[in-house]
């Protein structure tokens, strides 16, 4: 995909989004916003993993260690093609597939179960690890929270990746700055971040989380590094996309009403509007 077509799926990834977390009533909206254009990029461009084929041995293993932001793994998965789009809206309701963290035996495209924070760092590492010791050549690819970063076993994992040169590995932190109890450097600082993966002997990029360019120049680097896990730090808006809802701690976990609901797709349809405009 170019850079326009990725926008626009990044929009599309967004709608569905706000429509889930709205049908649902609950949710965490704010992660999911920040991290759309991350989802976008990984599974439009960068993650080899076929639809019709989910658990094709050699596929490209994804761990969402954020599970709380799974609306949007959701989206960009129906978006994908690994089921409908319109089982968005079933999110988080009794007898659905879509629960309200990723479920590894009922949804397609979903590699781990996770959402208990920093434990999906670990089961990534363990997935890249074996990857080595089978001589595969599958890239492994995991999603972390910035104060997810505040759990001790994110280090821990980090410590073995770095020192088992898991080159087949890239970690990605969401670093926009909120977390459900404020910004995170008044919760408990995980700053420097990049600094604190370097001591971990990983390879530490830093990006717009939000530029397309620099994601494909940054998981490009991260492809080229040899004999060291890659640390992605992805600086990005809370909410991106929806006006009330950017860099507003409030939305981390709180689902639109009605009334909000309109105006946030609202917002997103003049993104559409926009970028159709771009074509011409």
């Amino acid at each position: 995909m170019n850079n326009l077509e990725l926008k626009k799926m990044a929009n599309e990834v967004r709608k569905g989004i706000v429509s889930a977390v709205h049908s649902a009533k609950a949710g965490h909206p704010g992660g999911s916003l920040s991290a759309a254009d991350i989802y976008t990029y990984l599974y439009f461009e960068e993650m080899n993993v076929d639809p019709q084929n989910p658990k094709m041995e050699n596929r490209d293993r994804f761990v969402l260690s954020k599970g709380h932001t799974a609306p949007g793994l959701y989206s960009a998965l129906a978006n994908k093609g690994f089921f409908p789009v319109e089982d968005l809206l079933t999110l988080r309701k009794l007898g659905s597939y879509l629960q309200g963290h990723p479920c590894m035996q009922h949804i397609p495209g979903v590699d781990m179960s996770s959402g208990s924070l920093g434990q999906g760092i670990s089961a990534a590492v363990g997935m890249a690890l074996a990857g080595k010791m089978d001589q595969k050549d599958y890239r492994v690819y995991t999603l972390l929270g910035d104060g997810e970063l505040q759990e001790g076993q994110v280090w821990e994992a980090s410590m073995f990746a770095g020192y088992r040169k898991l080159d087949n590995l890239v970690v990605i932190v969401d670093n926009n700055g909120l977390q459900i109890d404020g910004p995170i450097d008044e919760v408990c600082s995980p700053y420097p971040i990049d600094k604190k993966f370097e001591a971990f002997n990983f390879h530490v990029i830093n990006v717009d989380a939000h530029d397309f360019d620099a994601l494909r120049a940054a998981f490009k680097e991260a492809r080229q590094t040899k004999g060291m896990p890659t640390a992605i730090i992805a600086h990005s808006l809370k909410g991106k996309g929806v006006s009330f809802m950017e860099g507003n701690v409030a939305w981390h976990g709180t689902a639109p009403n009605d009334e909000q609901y309109a105006v946030a797709m609202a917002d997103l349809d003049k993104i559409s509007e926009a970028l159709l405009k771009e074509e011409v």
